[in-house]
């Protein structure tokens, strides 16, 4: 991600030059729509909500300031439409594991063995990622997954530095206490619990 490059994009786009908008999404694409879609659970309405996104963003961008930048400010309209959304649904789809093939086709059996245990472990993680109330978790993801600076997680989650530093500070020691119950066999991850 090029923050300077974005900045010659958006003023392309508000000077009217409107396809290049085209750049961004291409850019920025895959990030939303996986924010979109931990949050939502389902990939129909990820798509939906990381196309609203980039909408709302769009109509939005004369308020982009200039030499900020952009992935934050783009990831906080994601994460506030994708709030409004939950809010509004109420209720959490969980995913099912059937959503995350495993590669089809591996020869050996140890490989395949391998890529199984895997895959168990990202289900663990997922799961308990999934179990964090939403302000460590993202703070986590975009930390981590998206790997962005502590002063951009900072920027994206609209809150002051140190209180991204204690976010995922925290989250990172929630998440321990999650898997560790789920571990030792104290608690089911899936279950109606937490």
């Amino acid at each position: 991600m090029e923050p300077e490059d974005d900045q010659h994009v958006i003023r392309a786009i508000l000077d009217g030059d409107v396809n290049a908008y085209a750049v961004l999404l291409a850019r920025y694409q895959k990030p939303i729509y996986n924010l979109t879609f931990r949050m939502s659970g389902s990939v129909a309405d990820a798509a939906d909500l990381a196309q609203e996104t980039f909408i709302k963003a769009y109509e939005q961008l004369h308020r982009f300031r200039e030499g900020k930048t952009f992935f934050p400010w783009l990831y906080t309209i994601g994460l506030n439409h994708c709030k409004n959304f939950l809010r509004r649904r109420k209720s959490r789809q969980d995913v099912s594991t059937e959503d995350c093939e495993l590669d089809a086709g591996l020869e050996y059996p140890s490989k395949q063995e391998e890529r199984l245990f895997a895959q168990v472990d990202f289900e663990r993680l997922r799961e308990a990622l999934g179990r964090l109330p939403i302000d460590y978790r993202e703070a986590l993801i975009l930390r981590y997954h998206e790997e962005l600076a502590l002063e951009d997680v900072a920027a994206a989650l609209e809150i002051s530095l140190s209180c991204a530093k204690m976010r995922v500070h925290r989250g990172l020691k929630k998440l321990r206490e999650i898997l560790e119950k789920t571990h030792y066999g104290k608690e089911t991850i899936g279950s109606s619990a937490g």
